[in-house]
C-alpha cells in the first residue's frame, strides 16, 4: 500500500470536497473590504444577489482537489469528490431557483 493508500477512500474525499468549498467561502469573506462580522457579510452578499455566484465560486476549488486526487491515482477519493460536487451543485441551484 502507497503512502497515499490508506487516503483513497470515498467518504476522505466526500469530506475534502465539503470542507474546501466551506474554507473557500471563509477565505472570500476574510479578504472582502470592510470590517464585517460573518453575518453582516451573509446580508450583504444576499442583498446584492450574489449568494449564488460566491457558492458557485468556492466549489470551484473542488476541481483542483479532484484533479490532484486523480494525480495521486486516488479514484475513490475523486469520486467522494465529485459526488460532493455534485452535491453542492445542486444546493446552488435550489438557492438559485427557490429563494
Amino acid at each position: 500500500m502507497t503512502g497515499t493508500g490508506k487516503y483513497d477512500k470515498t467518504p476522505v474525499g466526500a469530506l475534502a470536497g465539503f470542507i474546501l468549498p466551506l474554507v473557500a467561502a471563509f477565505l472570500f469573506w476574510f479578504f472582502s473590504p470592510g470590517d464585517l462580522s460573518i453575518p453582516s457579510y451573509f446580508r450583504k452578499i444576499i442583498r446584492a444577489d450574489i449568494l449564488t455566484h460566491i457558492m458557485s465560486l468556492s466549489v470551484t476549488c473542488n476541481l483542483v482537489l479532484f484533479l490532484v486526487f486523480n494525480r495521486l491515482d486516488m479514484l475513490q477519493a475523486s469520486r467522494g469528490v465529485l459526488g460532493m460536487t455534485i452535491a453542492w451543485a445542486v444546493l446552488v441551484f435550489t438557492v438559485k431557483f427557490l429563494l
